[in-house]
């Protein structure tokens, strides 16, 4: 029995999220439905990021166990095959037994997609949130650096979460714009239920001038949902990739 790490992409929007459900398509299901048509056994794949519905992925990790004989490194060729072509798995490559994508240290980024403009463009409207209102970047980028740092993330996530700390680490948060697309860039240490959207979000609201970047060490502070902006839309949200320190010669 060999252990397989897969680098997937995905377009989200047709699909309930990543972690199976009762009453929807998701990525997960499918990916278990496309190796177990590949490899005639019961699979199970262990995702690092269970990405929400309409969210979208360049470099989702994911690992399951097969006693395929099929070259680790050919597996992502077979497998796509068998894979509808809005999910693709980019990489495949054998990793240790021992090595779980959400218990291992790591370093997760995303992007959100803002298009700006004074009308939507149909080729943006899978992957990017659209607004007319005229965004202050530089009040954007001046709030982004109040949310550099190990903080108390708890207003920044959904009351829905069943996270044992609300404490969290943000390595890098940038906020730019070229032309008509802005994007808001964080890499952590991991994130909370709905917390890059919460954080795109509450962004959009200081670049509308609805709020002040002094603000945000405030909302840090109160440790309550209702403090922060909204949860910005799926759509505009893609996961860009997981690097993992135990990992950096496989």
């Amino acid at each position: 029995m060999k252990r397989i790490k897969l680098t997937v992409a995905y377009d989200g929007t047709n699909y309930h999220g990543w972690q199976v459900q009762p009453n929807g398509i998701t990525i997960e299901g499918v990916l278990n439905q496309a190796i177990t048509a590949l490899t005639g056994e019961p699979a199970a794949v262990i995702g690092a990021s269970r990405t929400d519905a309409g969210v979208h992925a360049l470099g989702n990790i994911a690992v399951f166990d097969t006693n395929t004989k099929i070259p680790p490194e050919k597996l992502s060729y077979a497998l796509n095959q068998y894979l509808p072509e809005d999910i693709v798995v980019q990489h495949s490559c054998e990793v240790p037994s021992a090595f779980h994508p959400r218990r291992c240290e790591s370093r997760k980024t995303y992007v959100y997609k803002i298009l700006n403009r004074t009308f939507p463009l149909p080729l943006n409207r899978r992957d990017c949130y659209f607004t007319y209102r005229k965004l202050d970047v530089g009040q954007m980028r001046q709030a982004a650096g109040y949310l550099v740092g190990t903080h108390d993330f708890q207003s920044f996530c959904s009351v829905h979460s069943q996270a044992e700390t609300t404490v969290r680490t943000i390595y890098h948060l940038a906020v730019e714009k070229e032309q008509d697309l802005l994007t808001i860039q964080v890499t952590g240490s991991g994130f909370l239920y709905n917390m890059v959207r919460i954080l795109a979000g509450t962004l959009l609201q200081v670049g509308m001038g609805e709020r002040s970047p002094a603000e945000i060490p405030d909302i840090l502070k109160a440790r309550n949902r209702s403090a922060a902006g909204p949860t910005a839309p799926a759509h505009g949200l893609t996961m860009i990739g997981i690097s993992y320190n135990i990992l950096e010669n496989i």
